[in-house]
């Protein structure tokens, strides 16, 4: 999905919402368990009851590998779906790859190749190892690289916030700077977490125009009115992600309704940040 594809779904449905399909067993409706393929029938359902007002789905292939063969067919399965809404719902693949060249070669391959089992249209990377491990997830078109830069754990002030003697700027900054000789806000895209939403404003000072995605609101504490304050652009240039306060929002059979009036009610909110940017 290109740039301008992705801006005109952000106005189409009024939302900049992404749906993180983080499915455990442990956490779906019980009655789903008696289904073939429990997953797929939960992120089903979740997709049926969101999909008019996400504009992205992000599943976390921890939640799939961590089943094996089982989990990954499952996730193929989703995805064989998800393109079924192939103009109506943008997809990445949370993964946090990155490694030498050759590898991230494969990586790519195995994730945003056309004639792949996924397809992607995106995939999280980690640039600790720097311009050799990210380049080749450009190297496909309509395609994209979402960098982590600033993300909402704990331990995100191990590192992402070490200063340079020299220069003063932090470790987080000095990755914006950086990595925008590898790509262009056509193809690169960065994870700022929510809860870090008043640095956003530094974030935007780096990368102006580039999309954003931010995970956290939600289960985690973001805000959405803070993340908007700081990161939203003209063109909105943002992807707010919500896994576990939408897809858990009910246990029982109704969870997919309860998905549903979640999922609005955050399109809603983000509809209002839209109309004060003049994007609709």
């Amino acid at each position: 999905m290109t740039r301008k594809e992705l801006i005109d779904l952000i106005k189409e449905k009024r939302s900049f919402l992404c749906v993180g399909l983080d499915t455990d067993l442990k956490k779906i409706p019980e009655h789903l368990l008696s289904e073939p393929d429990p997953v797929f029938a939960f992120n089903k359902a979740i997709i049926d009851a969101t999909i008019d007002y996400a504009v992205a789905y992000k599943p976390n292939l921890a939640f799939y590998e961590s089943m094996g063969i089982n989990g990954l067919m499952s996730l193929k399965k989703t995805m064989e779906y998800l393109h079924q809404h192939k103009s109506k719902a943008f997809t990445i693949a949370d993964a946090k790859r990155g490694d030498i060249g050759n590898t991230s070669q494969q990586y790519a391959k195995a994730f945003l190749d056309a004639e792949g089992d996924f397809n992607f249209d995106s995939l999280t990377i980690a640039p600790y190892m720097g311009e050799d491990s990210v380049v080749p997830f450009t190297a496909y078109d309509g395609k994209w690289v979402i960098l982590l830069a600033l993300t909402s754990n704990k331990g995100a002030f191990d590192f992402q916030f070490m200063e340079d003697k020299a220069t003063g700027k932090k470790l987080f900054e000095t990755v914006l700077e950086t990595s925008k000789k590898w790509g262009n806000a056509e193809n690169m895209m960065y994870v700022i977490g929510a809860t870090k939403a008043d640095m956003l404003t530094e974030v935007r000072a780096i990368v102006p125009n580039n999309f954003l995605l931010v995970p956290g609101v939600g289960a985690q504490g973001g805000s959405l009115q803070e993340v908007c304050k700081y990161g939203i652009t003209s063109e909105c240039g943002l992807l707010v992600n919500s896994s576990r306060g939408i897809i858990y929002a009910s246990k029982e059979k109704d969870f997919a309704e309860c998905a549903k009036a979640e999922a609005l009610k955050l399109q809603k909110q983000m509809e209002e940040e839209l109309v004060k940017v003049g994007m609709i």
